[in-house]
């Protein structure tokens, strides 16, 4: 008999995310077939799955937290932002539409049958459903067609917890006034309460904690203390993207206001000699990187006029003379070309750009997006690359003919006659640590060897463990209830 749980925030970025990776982990720990499913999530920062679609990120690296390969049926609704008020919806892994903000209030309620239908199907062979809200339930002006929080919860006969943020301030009124502005049928389905990211002595939070209970009349099941480790997972939003102080190879990396999969940066960031620096708008690039990587976008035309009015561009040009290394991924790989053209409109207005001109390629937007798992090879050293593709468009020019990647036996990427600027398709290669060591090599320092997944996986065991010190796991667990068919 299949049950299942739901972890709820009393607001955004409360580390949701994180408590479903390592609650599944400690159910799996004891013995559990366990599945994460988020009904809807926001992000740019998307994972390809073995059935051919796409996910966010998170729900690919709780999947990995179970023991499972990533499928679509964990995260049926996607959306990834393309303006300030319009995203592109997702829905089973494939593009539906995209919508502005207010088209998606009225689209919301027509997407709870799939929805319901990926949340049955992933239930069809395992024993426990993990499943993450988004955002906040408190936010009851949205609560009409919910499909998010309170809405599936309802639909699916899902009990939840809701966990509060007390790094933020203020963790008593955001848990106490979630229950004042909740229907009572909605509050009915809260069963308990978590504090999460605290710092310092939980001792001192009881009277809180019990505040709390008193308020609502639901069970407190503990207080979780900051967990040290977590920049050791890949990020899962932009706002968990920071600079990372390392060794002497110093990594610069602009950040675009639509950066997508920038998972390529965590192996980079978890590698001891290596130190990311993350450049803000208004910044200049620093001058002293040997590396500059550019990474993938959303919207490649808006985020290229976002760069040069940083001044980056003539910053990239100085480095360049300077004999600094250059490498673009994806909407990075289509920028540092000759041009770029959207003659259909696919990222906005039909458009045609000159691209920054640091590789003799151009790029052509083209309506068909490309999810692939992809292996590879470094053509340098011959060292084996497991990784993703997610565009749209096709890139071609003179440079090709200096591939150094090579996708299921066909050449890949750009580089300059000098080598010193490449680009290519491809996310998630310095995941390949015998690729990340060569590559770093290039930049004129040896590296450590280090096993990125190792790495990942021992910090999620870290993570269960830091739970089940502070969080009755067992009390939430009994919580989860029988999932009816």
């Amino acid at each position: 008999m299949t049950k299942a749980i739901m972890i709820q925030g009393a607001g955004s970025n409360v580390g949701k995310s994180m408590l479903v990776a390592g609650l599944a982990r400690a159910a799996v720990r004891r013995g559990l077939r366990v599945s994460p499913f988020k009904p809807q999530n926001m992000s740019n920062n998307a994972a390809v799955t073995i059935d051919g679609g796409e996910i966010g990120r998170a729900q690919a690296l709780q999947a990995l937290a179970c023991g499972r390969d990533p499928v679509v049926d964990m995260n049926p609704v996607l959306l990834k932002p393309e303006s300030e008020i319009g995203a592109q919806v997702v829905v089973q892994g494939q593009r539906l539409t995209t919508v502005k903000a207010r088209e998606y209030s009225a689209l919301k309620p027509t997407l709870l049958p799939r929805v319901l239908e990926s949340f049955h199907r992933l239930c069809a062979d395992v024993d426990l459903v993990i499943v993450e809200g988004a955002g906040s339930p408190a936010e009851v002006n949205l609560r009409h067609g919910d499909i998010a929080n309170m809405g599936f919860a309802e639909a699916a006969g899902v009990p939840v917890v809701l966990v509060g943020d007390i790094d933020r301030g203020g963790v008593i009124a955001q848990l106490v006034g979630t229950h004042a502005v909740l229907p009572q049928g909605d509050n009915e389905l809260i069963k308990a309460f978590a504090i999460n990211k605290f710092r310092g002595d939980p001792t001192l939070f009881a009277d809180g904690m019990k505040i709390i209970a008193d308020q609502t009349n639901w069970q407190g099941l503990g207080i979780v203390p900051w967990f040290t480790d977590a920049w050791k997972l890949p990020a899962e939003d932009v706002m968990d993207i920071a600079s990372r102080k390392g060794g002497p190879i110093k990594i610069a990396v602009p950040q675009l206001n639509r950066i997508a999969n920038f998972d390529d940066l965590d192996p980079l960031a978890a590698t001891p000699e290596v130190s990311v620096e993350m450049v803000p708008a208004g910044r200049a690039l620093p001058g002293d990187a040997d590396l500059v990587l550019i990474p993938g976008s959303k919207s490649t035309i808006a985020d290229l006029a976002h760069f040069r009015d940083q001044g980056w561009d003539l910053d990239l040009t100085a480095h360049i003379r300077r004999g600094g290394h250059v490498l673009g991924i994806c909407g990075g790989y289509q920028m540092l070309g000759q041009r770029i053209a959207d003659p259909d409109g696919i990222e906005g207005p039909a458009s045609e750009i000159a691209g920054l001109g640091h590789l003799n390629v151009s790029t052509v937007m083209k309506p068909q997006k490309r999810l692939t798992l992809t292996d590879a090879t470094y053509r340098a050293t011959g060292d084996p690359v497991t990784g993703y593709e997610i565009h749209i468009g096709e890139t071609d020019g003179p440079d090709t003919a200096q591939a150094w990647l090579d996708l299921d036996g066909r050449p890949a990427g750009a580089a300059s006659p000098d080598g010193k600027v490449m680009g290519c398709y491809l996310h998630g290669l310095f995941a390949a640590d015998a690729f990340r060591a060569a590559y770093l090599a290039r930049l004129g320092r040896e590296v450590t060897a280090t096993d990125y997944g190792a790495e990942v996986e021992a910090t999620l065991d870290a993570l269960a463990s830091h739970l089940e010190e502070h969080l009755d796991v067992e009390a939430l667990l009994d919580l989860a209830a029988p999932v009816a068919r």
